[in-house]
Order: C-alpha cells, then sequence, then structure tokens
C-alpha cells in the first residue's frame, strides 16, 4: 500500500524538522565553542549527529514506502544566547516542540490508518523521551551550578564525554 499524500506530506516535513534541529544544534555548539566550553560544544556536535540520524530515519521510511522525499530550505538557526543555561532551556523547549510534531504525526497516522507509519513513529516517541530527559538532566545540573566557574569546568569535562554512536538493527552499537 502506497503512503497517502497527507502523510507523506507531514512525514516530509518533519524530516526536514530533523535537520534543522542538526543545525541548531550544531550551531549551539559553535557557541560553546566561542566562550570555550569545549565539553559543552561536544555534547551539541554529538546531538548533531544524532539528529541527521533520526532524519535519515525519515528519508529511508518515506523511500521504503515509495514515496519522494522533498528537502526544503533550512532557516538560519540562531546563533547567540546569554548562558549555557539559556541555550539548555531553549534547547528543552525546542525538543518538547519536537515531541508535539511527532504526537501530531502519530494522530495523523491513526487517522490515515497508516499502520505501518504509526509503527514507525513508536521509535520516535521513544526517543523524545530521552532527549527531553537529557536536556532536562543537563538544565537541573547548570541550575545547580549557578555561577559557580569551577563547578561549570568540572560539568563541561563529564559532557566532553559524550561519543556518537548509533544502534544498528541488532541493537549493537555503532561507534563513530
Amino acid at each position: 500500500m502506497a503512503i497517502s499524500e497527507k502523510v507523506l506530506k507531514a512525514l516530509n516535513a518533519q524530516l526536514n524538522r530533523e535537520i534543522y534541529s542538526a543545525y541548531l544544534y550544531l550551531s549551539m555548539s559553535a557557541y560553546f565553542e566561542s566562550i570555550n566550553l569545549k565539553g559543552f560544544s561536544n555534547w551539541m556536535r554529538v546531538q548533531w549527529q544524532e539528529e541527521l540520524v533520526h532524519a535519515m530515519k525519515f528519508f529511508d521510511y518515506i523511500t521504503s514506502r515509495g514515496g519522494r522525499v522533498e528537502l526544503y530550505g533550512i532557516e538560519t538557526p540562531p546563533k547567540e544566547w546569554k548562558s549555557p543555561i539559556d541555550v539548555f532551556e531553549f534547547a528543552l523547549n525546542h525538543e518538547k516542540n519536537v515531541t508535539s510534531r511527532i504526537n501530531e504525526l502519530v494522530e495523523l497516522s491513526m487517522a490515515e490508518k497508516d499502520y505501518a507509519t504509526l509503527n514507525m513513529l513508536r521509535w520516535f516517541i521513544d526517543e523524545q523521551v530521552e532527549e527531553e530527559k537529557s536536556f532536562e538532566e543537563i538544565l537541573i545540573k547548570l541550575r545547580f551550578v549557578g555561577s559557580d566557574a569551577r563547578a561549570l569546568f568540572f560539568l563541561d569535562a563529564e559532557l566532553a564525554k559524550r561519543k556518537f554512536g548509533v544502534e544498528d538493527e541488532t541493537g549493537s552499537s555503532l561507534q563513530d
């Protein structure tokens, strides 16, 4: 069964939102580089890579269902923030928006009785729970740290340890 035009249009829109998310996190990485928080920059660069994987999941799904991928122009992301807390508040709000968009896709899939798309979206539902939790945990730490520069540098060192990894179909981790 071919994918409906309505679902195809919505999936293409989400694919492009995922590419924008990658672009946003790369901008955040650049911001952190500019203020010499290399660990924070690393964390956001890994997030950039994850978002590209998310985009490719939509890309591959669309093509597997016989649909045509459409790429749109990418909006310029912000490049300046007031503080690391401001960055993570912005990112958390962004992820909450992504969650609402995934939920809209779920509702559309149910309305269109497109159970294959509904099944594919389950992975994204779980992923969004993880995404919001990750940003919230760092935001809590940042608020706790406040203006303590030494504590911020310890947190920076912790965030520097994050590595990019993707699970293959068997659940095995593929590191970069």
